[in-house]
Order: structure tokens, then C-alpha cells, then sequence
């Protein structure tokens, strides 16, 4: 990088931590292709590639005011994208192993019918008994197998009660599901990540 674009980027980034608007947008035309190109390179995925590109563009926003303007932001960036689509290779590792086990326990139980609709109805049910907002977290938590911070910024709530909510939730859910038939997937999939 030449000295004129270290002091491009320097200006840039200061700018940023004033909150414009205008080198943000430079920051992002700057950097998005590689970006993507380089978490693409990891998910193979065109559309979970632009989702964390997003994802991580808007992490460089809400952490503008504490970026270290000395260091590269194109470091802070791949970085961030690079760990992001990692965490997301390991929830999709994650869900096929929960639907190899549920494979299997419908395979063991093929003298029980619809166990895995017994264990959706009873997921459902269970979830109805939570507050709207415990019953999001978990969805996005859970379900969706979105990260503490993603459901934080999605939900405009913090990080710590992303967290405080989802551990609620799942104690519930466990209460409920404890006391009723069908329930090993439940039991699987709320003893992941929590």
C-alpha cells in the first residue's frame, strides 16, 4: 500500500469514527469484492458468502468509534469475515449431525409414528409458553442457528440479554419437553451452544 493510500484510508477512517456516512460507503466499495471473494473461498456459498459480508460491514459500523486507525481496516475485515465464516461452517456441521441423530432415532423408532412430528408439536408447544421475546431469541438462536451478537443487532438488544433470554427459554422448553413423550431431539437440539 503506498503512502497515498495509507493516508487515503487514515482520512477514511477517521471520517468513520465521526460517523460519516460517505467514508463508510468508500471503506465498503474499497473492500466488499475481496471480502466476499474471501469468505467464499471458505462456504462455497454465494448467498451465506453475501450474508456475512453484510454481516461483517455492519460490524465495522457499530465498532467504528473503537477501530485502531492505525491498523489496516482491509486486517480488521478479513479477519472478521474469515472467523464469521467459520462459525457459520460449524453451525451447518452442527445441524447435519442433529439431523443424522434424528435420522437415526426415526430409523429406531419406525414402530413410532411421526416421531419427529411428536417432537415438533411438543418444540411448538413449548415455545408457546414463552414471552414473545424469549420465544425470538430462541428461534434466532436455535433454530435459525444465528450467533448471540447477530440476534443482539437483529433484536436491538444486548448481547448479555440475547444470552440471559436464551438460557431462560431453554430451561422452560426443557421443563415442558421433560414432561412429555418424544423428546431426544429436543433434548439434542437444546444442548447445543448454550
Amino acid at each position: 500500500m503506498s503512502n497515498n493510500e495509507i493516508n487515503s484510508e487514515l482520512a477514511l477512517l477517521k471520517l468513520l469514527q465521526q460517523d460519516d456516512l460517505v467514508a463508510f460507503d468508500e471503506l465498503y466499495w474499497k473492500y466488499q469484492k475481496a471480502v466476499f471473494q474471501n469468505v467464499f473461498k471458505l462456504t462455497h456459498d454465494t448467498i451465506i458468502a453475501e450474508d456475512i459480508v453484510q454481516e461483517v460491514f455492519i460490524g465495522l459500523w457499530e465498532k467504528r468509534q473503537s477501530i485502531d486507525i492505525e491498523r489496516s481496516v482491509g486486517g480488521w475485515l478479513f479477519v472478521s469475515s474469515y472467523n464469521r465464516a467459520i462459525n457459520m461452517m460449524k453451525k451447518q456441521h452442527r445441524q447435519m449431525l442433529l439431523m443424522k441423530e434424528l435420522e437415526k432415532q426415526n430409523s429406531q423408532n419406525e414402530s413410532v409414528p411421526d416421531v419427529y412430528d411428536i417432537q415438533v408439536d411438543i418444540l411448538e408447544k413449548a415455545m408457546a409458553e414463552l414471552s414473545p421475546q424469549k420465544r425470538r431469541v430462541f428461534e434466532l438462536c436455535k433454530i435459525q442457528g444465528k450467533t448471540y451478537e447477530e440476534t443482539a443487532v437483529i433484536l436491538e438488544i444486548s448481547k448479555h440479554t440475547v444470552k440471559e433470554y436464551l438460557s431462560d427459554a431453554v430451561k422452560l422448553i426443557k421443563e415442558y419437553a421433560s414432561k412429555n413423550p418424544g423428546i431426544g431431539l429436543l433434548f439434542l437440539l437444546l444442548n447445543t451452544g448454550v
